[in-house]
């Protein structure tokens, strides 16, 4: 992490991190066979309706295509890359497979340029191979994990996260999930071991408004400081009180304050062997 001497009010504030000691100082450009374009949304659906509001403008990004099926089994592949990625959180490495085949791959903390990974059933557990949950030990980080077998990466995605194997069962696999919570997985569905690398990307202060704009970032206002049109919170002379007692989206519903959000119907709750536990960070504030 770098932090700049306040020669302005921009300055004082921010902070950035070292890529040039963190990423391969080769890779310049993504592999063109590999990236594609990517238009920006500005938080709109196929409808032109905001969904995700608080987004629009910002730099042009190049899609880089991410490998997260994993389909190329018991063939080694060695890490010719760590690149930075503008599309996620964490780093991505370029892996070329003894066959010639290059993909993009998520990169995990301590993998470096010239490691072997490889994606089987027998590898070890070590960082950055890929195994089925049923074969890896109790207490192993693991992130890029599958909810169904051979579905696709969906947990443990983003920047220092990782995921906890706590139990094994013979058809089941008890995870610690970043959020706190304990829950089952199919014993069948793979995972890669180790971390997502860039976890000093959660320490970051971006510190100017500039800057967040370049990010895609739009400004936020609050529902109090709306009409009564425009959000449940709105309304009224003067600084008036929100006139119900829980917090409340744009749309009505529950939000913050630890207000439990998950559908009581939802298919897997069944999985979910311990709730998380809402904190201090997870109510939005700092």
């Amino acid at each position: 992490m770098k932090k700049y001497k306040p020669t302005s009010a921009g300055r004082r504030d921010g902070s950035v991190i070292e890529y040039k000691k963190k990423l391969t100082s080769t890779a310049s450009k993504p592999l063109k066979s590999l990236t594609k374009g990517k238009r920006s949304t500005g938080g709109r659906n196929n409808a032109g309706r905001i969904t995700a509001h608080y987004r629009g403008g910002g730099n042009k990004r190049t899609f880089r295509e991410i490998d997260f099926s994993y389909n190329k089994k018991d063939v080694p592949a060695r890490v010719e890359t760590i690149e930075y990625d503008p599309n996620r959180t964490g780093f991505i490495a370029l892996i070329c497979y003894v066959d010639g085949e290059r993909r993009y791959i998520l990169a995990p903390q301590s993998l470096k340029q010239g490691d072997t990974v490889v994606v089987s059933a027998t590898a070890k557990p070590t960082v950055g191979n890929r195994l089925p949950l049923s074969a890896i030990p109790v207490g192993t980080f693991v992130y890029n994990v599958e909810l169904k077998p051979n579905a696709g990466s969906r947990l443990a995605r983003s920047a220092g996260n990782y995921a906890e194997v706590v139990a094994q069962d013979q058809s089941h696999v008890t995870l610690k999930l970043p959020s706190s919570e304990l829950r089952k997985v199919p014993a069948a569905s793979w995972a890669s071991i180790g971390a997502v690398s860039n976890e000093e990307y959660r320490l970051v202060d971006i510190g100017k408004a500039g800057r967040a704009r370049h990010m895609g970032l739009r400004p936020k206002n609050r529902g109090a400081a709306r009409n009564a049109v425009d959000h449940p919170h709105g309304g009224g002379e003067g600084r008036s009180p929100r006139g119900h007692r829980r917090q409340r989206t744009k749309q009505g519903r529950p939000t913050g304050k630890g207000q439990k959000t998950r559908s009581p119907k939802k298919y897997s709750n069944k999985l979910i062997v311990q709730r998380r536990k809402p904190g201090r960070l997870m109510r939005g504030n700092k």
